[in-house]
């Protein structure tokens, strides 16, 4: 499915609910009060917004804005949305960089390699309107640096750092360096090999979580990742699933609340959980996906539709 049908979809969704005003209710958190609902693993479900709030918000009178744009960080903070996730990579001139692709091609108006960039040349470049890709409008907005996002965002958002290349200690002492070490979250990839590394360099300086990596079809080694990774002095935030069969969920969920971590998961396009489904049905049956995984115990939920979730647990 395209994204133009994806669109039509969150506008017919939200067309069918209730005529209420989402943008007149909602009350924005600050970041250290959504920290603090993370550390709370019997707490409420939070909405974490994949490149940011780059779709249209209807129901907020918002257009779409370029992903991974300090405009979409606004998008995100006027709907009352928890976390924005980004992506982070390195110019030729060692600048550190918000943007997911290799390349600057899809989503924006330059060519070439980040890596093969200075920060001046990506600077001179425009974003494209909301996911890019040739066609798409070209915006006012720049590629920001970490520094210039990690500013932005200040106390109003907790950002999901993704970060693309070999450079997590680079970024992490940027997030100390500008005092955020409580507004991110930083996550690197975990299987049942690796040490728990909550508690290891420089994982040990920021609100840290893993993203689980089976070596098994079945996920049946999912759960003991959870564990092992909860056994270090310092204990991670939460647990990010994979892609994995649904039949390996309850025991994931159940070591992750002995541990007293979160659960997030992504519903990105079709979703991430075998026969759960993804964004594109939740947009038809928001409970069937976004409510199933909430009962199953899912407790933070990454989409590209932040508006639309955020509707449904309101509602």
């Amino acid at each position: 499915m395209t994204r133009s049908h994806l669109g039509a979809l969150a506008l017919l969704t939200l067309a069918a609910l209730p005529a209420v005003s989402i943008a007149a209710s909602v009350q924005p958190l600050t970041a250290r009060e959504i920290h603090a609902a993370l550390a709370d693993t019997n707490g409420r479900l939070l909405i974490a917004a994949h490149r940011g709030c780059h779709n249209p918000a209807p129901g907020h009178d918002l257009p779409s804005a370029p992903e991974n744009s300090l405009k979409g960080l606004d998008h995100c903070v006027a709907m009352g949305i928890d976390i924005m996730e980004t992506d982070v990579r390195r110019s030729r001139d060692g600048y550190l960089v918000m943007i997911h692709d290799a390349t600057v091609d899809r989503t924006t108006n330059g060519t070439g390699a980040v890596d093969h960039l200075t920060l001046a040349e990506i600077k001179a470049f425009r974003l494209r309107d909301d996911e890019g890709q040739k066609g798409a409008g070209l915006t006012d907005q720049q590629v920001p640096t970490l520094d210039e996002i990690l500013a932005h965002a200040g106390n109003r958002i907790v950002l999901n750092l993704d970060i693309k290349d070999a450079i997590y200690a680079e970024v992490i002492e940027a997030v100390v360096r500008a005092g955020a070490t409580d507004r991110v979250i930083v996550k690197t990839v975990a299987g049942i090999g690796s040490a728990p590394l909550a508690a290891m360099a420089p994982y040990d300086r920021v609100s840290f979580m893993p993203i689980l990596s089976s070596g098994d079809a079945a996920g049946a080694d999912l759960a003991g990742i959870v564990t092992r990774q909860a056994s270090g002095r310092r204990r991670a935030i939460g647990v990010e699933l994979p892609r994995m069969p649904a039949a390996a969920l309850p025991g994931v969920v159940a070591a992750a609340r002995a541990a007293h971590e979160r659960v997030w998961v992504n519903t990105l396009w079709e979703g991430f959980i075998d026969g759960y489904g993804g964004d594109v049905d939740a947009l038809r049956d928001p409970d069937a996906v976004w409510g199933r995984l909430q009962r199953a115990g899912i407790s933070i939920i990454q989409t590209d539709e932040p508006e639309a979730l955020r509707r449904y647990l309101r509602r």
